[in-house]
């Protein structure tokens, strides 16, 4: 098992100026605060970095900066995904190896693969790819649910060390924890059910809401993982409210208005993403007080 990939990884934002143009100071109080907050590893360029929105030049630019910052203080895990499978190979074979733990990319969407096409297009990258690839199932999104059995076929390919799982569907979960290997990363992709997952015998989480409240969600994490389960669920019902924010207007509109809350970054999302209502902004700053 890739040990640095247990425990609390954080799906990093990309801040952006009122302008529309990224913030790179923001994106700095950004990875600090993730890294002083005990994140145990950084998620770049997925899905609640706009990653969809951002040219090839403004990629570069984010994972240089972000690069920076760090400066190899944690590990860091660089998205890439798409339903173009030759297009992610050749995305691949560039990525610097020197600066990522691993790839995490998502289920290809819109195109609707069937089981056999989601299996042969990720043997497809691993086989090609420079580091350990993480899988990444989420059907509300991609319109096409990764089952079980897949996941349990593609865990016996060497350079696939995990999965990312974000059905939503627990009794899905508990399927993939039985039938993969011991040693093979079972990661939750939502922060409300990440503690579940822990209990049952995953890893860990790439949370949303954990940039926000670093120390938290690490606390919540590190104690389901020692099976200190009462003292982890007590404080995570502390932030099932927060958790709620960040998703009552989609990812992430709800939690850059968190971040904005906590003076780290503003609320600007790209098209056709809009920015939280003053209603949402509002409950954010009732729980942050």
């Amino acid at each position: 098992m890739n040990q640095d990939l247990k425990g609390l990884g954080v799906a990093l934002v990309t801040p952006f100026l009122e302008n529309g143009q990224i913030d790179f100071e923001g994106l700095t109080r950004l990875v600090k605060h993730c890294i002083s907050g005990n994140v145990d590893y950084l998620v770049v360029l997925g899905t609640t970095a706009e990653t969809a929105t951002l040219s090839n030049s403004e990629k570069e630019q984010v994972i240089s900066h972000i690069n920076k910052v760090n400066n190899g203080q944690i590990p860091m895990v660089i998205g890439i995904g798409g339903n173009n499978t030759q297009e992610i190979i050749n995305q691949v074979k560039q990525v610097d190896t020197s600066i990522f733990t691993a790839v995490l990319s998502v289920v290809p969407m819109y195109v609707k693969p069937s089981q056999k096409g989601i299996e042969a297009h990720y043997t497809a990258i691993a086989d090609h790819s420079p580091l350990p690839v993480l899988l990444y199932n989420v059907p509300s999104r991609t319109g096409v649910n990764m089952q079980a059995q897949t996941t349990a076929n593609l865990a016996l390919h060497p350079n696939i060390i995990g999965i990312k799982e974000a059905t939503g569907d627990f009794s899905q979960v508990l399927a993939v924890i039985k039938s993969v290997p011991q040693d093979f990363l079972v990661i939750s992709g939502e922060d409300l059910l990440a503690l579940p997952l822990i209990t049952a015998g995953g890893h860990g989480v790439i949370s949303v809401v954990g940039q926000a409240f670093p120390e938290a969600f690490s606390s919540i994490v590190n104690n389901g993982l020692a099976a200190k389960n009462t003292t982890a669920y007590n404080t995570l019902y502390k932030y099932t409210a927060a958790i709620d924010n960040a998703f009552a207007e989609g990812n992430p509109v709800g939690i850059k208005a968190t971040l904005n809350a906590l003076e780290i970054c503003n609320t600007t999302v790209r098209l056709p993403l809009v920015e939280a209502s003053t209603g949402l902004k509002q409950a954010i700053q009732d729980f942050i007080k």
